[in-house]
This record gives C-alpha cells, structure tokens and sequence, in this order.
C-alpha cells in the first residue's frame, strides 16, 4: 500500500532522516515509537509529503507521490490528525469537518453536511456540532479532528501523538474511537509515546533511534524480546507499558 525507499530528509545541517525503509501493508495498524527527537513524526509528515524528503521515495499504491502530477489527489488518500488538532476556531464543529471535501469540491455542502452528522452521531457527539472549538473538551476536539480526516474517505490516515495533548481522563475517548477505526479496518500509522496504547493497539511496532529504523517487529516481539540495545535501554525508562 505504502513504501518508503532510502528517504533521507534534513533540516540545515541536522540530518533527520539517514534512509528510511519501511512498508505499509493494507489494514497495518503501525507503531512508531523512539526516543524524542529521532525524526518520528518527520517521517509521518514525509509519508503525505507535509515535508518534502531531500531523496527516496515514497510510493502509494503504486505510484511515487514526489514530483508526481496527480500528487494532490494521491494525498487526499492519505489522512492526518495532529497533535494539536488545527480546527478552524471561528468554525463551528460542523463547519470544521464539512470544510475540506465542500471546497475541494467532492461533495455537495448539503450531502457533506449529512455524512458529517451521521459521522458524529455514530460516537454520540451530534450534541456539539453547532458548537465552536473553545467551547468543547480536548477529547471532543481530537474526535472531531479524527472525523474530519474521515470526511475525505482516507485509504489510511497518520496520528501525530493523537493523545499527548490530551489530559488523561479524555485520552480514553480517543483512543476508543481509534480502535473503533481499526475493527472496521483502517490503515494507520501512529507516533505515540503511550506504550501501553501502542502494545495493545498496534500490529507492528517500529523503534527509530538517531533517524534510522533500528528495530522492527510485532508488538509482541518488540515489547516483550527487544533486541536492538537502543530499544532495551528505551524500554527500560519507560515503566507503563
């Protein structure tokens, strides 16, 4: 579905990424974890070309998304939540989520709005659409943002710490909804630092350390028989998994 082929990406003369490999299989559910600052969520934003890699590739069913003409619409296949949401704030939630497909033109507003509310409904948040971002929770916030991605029928869809903006009684919410996504089988690839989220959650676990993928495997293997030293030692600190 998705390949990365020996991306490298830097930022001055920090080399971020020192050639990447990895494959995305249709229905993967991937953990990406490491320590901060190992070029985890640049990778992410490589996948969609949010960063445009220095070299490599990126191929998307077939087709290589750098300097591709049909670029834009490959993308649109490839959802993304951030951390930090990036709703519209003088957009009600309704707004926010209908936005994208209305002005690209993919639906009608009056048809994105049903597929919008039906949406909503499904994790029992109609009650806010006619509201704003200030006036709803951070997990009401992530759900909405998640929902938007949906909006644009993803193939699969990249989360960006979905939950580290979260307090703790909320990240339950969204985590819920993710496994939602993936019993109805979505593609996704997670950078998170919640370990615990990550064992239960993902089908494969990749650990990155100093821009390169040092370890790969099932969640499985590389929580409970790591062999990389790196990964021992990052394991080790973290005592929530």
């Amino acid at each position: 579905m998705l390949e990365i082929k020996k991306l490298k990406k830097k930022f001055g003369s920090k080399q971020v990424l020192k050639g990447i490999n990895m494959t995305v299989e249709k229905g993967d559910i991937i953990g990406l974890i490491g320590p901060s600052g190992c070029g985890k969520s640049t990778l992410l934003r490589c996948m969609n070309l949010l960063e445009k890699p220095d070299s490599g590739e990126v191929i998307f069913e077939g087709d290589n998304l750098i300097d591709n003409k049909n670029f834009e619409t490959l993308r649109r296949k490839i959802g993304m939540v951030f951390q930090q949401f990036n709703l519209f704030e003088h957009m009600t939630v309704l707004d926010n989520i209908t936005y994208a497909p209305v002005k690209l033109k993919l639906m009608k507003k009056q048809e994105a709005e049903k597929e919008a509310k039906k949406l909503l409904k499904e994790i029992d948040l109609e009650g806010i659409m006619n509201q704003y971002p200030s006036q709803i929770s951070g997990g009401q916030k992530q759900r909405v943002a998640i929902i938007r991605s949906l909006m644009m029928k993803p193939e699969m869809i990249l989360f960006d710490e979905p939950t580290s903006a979260l307090d703790p009684e909320m990240i339950g919410e969204v985590t819920n909804l993710m496994r939602k996504l993936a019993r109805d089988g979505m593609t996704m690839v997670v950078v998170s630092h919640e370990m615990s989220f990550v064992k239960s959650f993902c089908t494969k676990v990749l650990f990155m350390s100093d821009g390169i993928i040092k370890e790969e495997g099932t969640s499985k293997e590389i929580f409970e028989n790591p062999k990389d030293d790196k990964l021992k030692s990052f394991l080790s600190k973290i005592n929530s998994y």
